[in-house]
């Protein structure tokens, strides 16, 4: 069975893991509310994946659709990849909607340098589905992911599926990936 991965934002770190996903033969559906955003990506990749002729390149573009919306990239989705801006009110607002569209199997990643996995994951109905990359778009984004680590923060919730599915994902893109567990924070009185 072939993985599907939902990019929500078509912006440059959402094009690249378009791209990248693309070749390592997942298939891609990117989304952007802005339409403009959608179609600088769609010719980007066309000219990326399009070289003259066919091959292994022009094969990586069948495998990306381009849509219009939130809904529609999710419905088939096994994994989403949100990039939204790292700030807490885009973050929150983009789990609520994943969490109500996205099949009860479907895994959330989100890249974040500042939001807590766990604050996140508990706004869900999915806590034990969600795991955060832990990047600057400009680490994965780099000209060779070969070898390159990426960090990946579970929280104690984090199943087993979970990791696995990212870590396979991330694999197959040429990157290291490393676990670290994000410590659920002590509830005051």
């Amino acid at each position: 069975m072939s993985t599907t991965v939902a990019i929500i934002g078509a912006g440059p770190l959402g094009r690249w893991l378009a791209l990248a996903a693309a070749r390592a033969g997942f298939r891609v559906l990117l989304e952007d509310v802005m339409p403009n955003n959608l179609h600088h990506a769609q010719e980007m990749l066309r000219q990326e994946l399009s070289p003259a002729g066919s091959g292994p390149e022009s094969e990586a573009l069948t495998k990306v659709a381009f849509v219009a919306t939130i809904e529609d990239a999710v419905r088939q989705a096994d994994l989403i990849i949100d990039c939204v801006p790292d700030e807490l009110e885009s973050k929150l607002e983009i789990f609520w909607l994943l969490d109500r569209m996205a099949p009860p199997r479907t895994v959330f990643a989100t890249p974040t340098m500042r939001q807590s996995i766990v604050d996140l994951a508990n706004c869900t109905y999915r806590p034990t589905q969600c795991i955060a990359m832990i990047a600057e778009a400009k680490t994965l984004t780099g000209n060779s992911a070969t070898g390159t680590e990426i960090l990946l923060r579970t929280t104690p919730q984090t199943a087993d599926e979970t990791v696995a599915l990212v870590r396979g994902f991330w694999e197959r893109l040429g990157f290291k990936p490393r676990f670290e567990l994000e410590a659920a924070k002590a509830k005051s009185a």
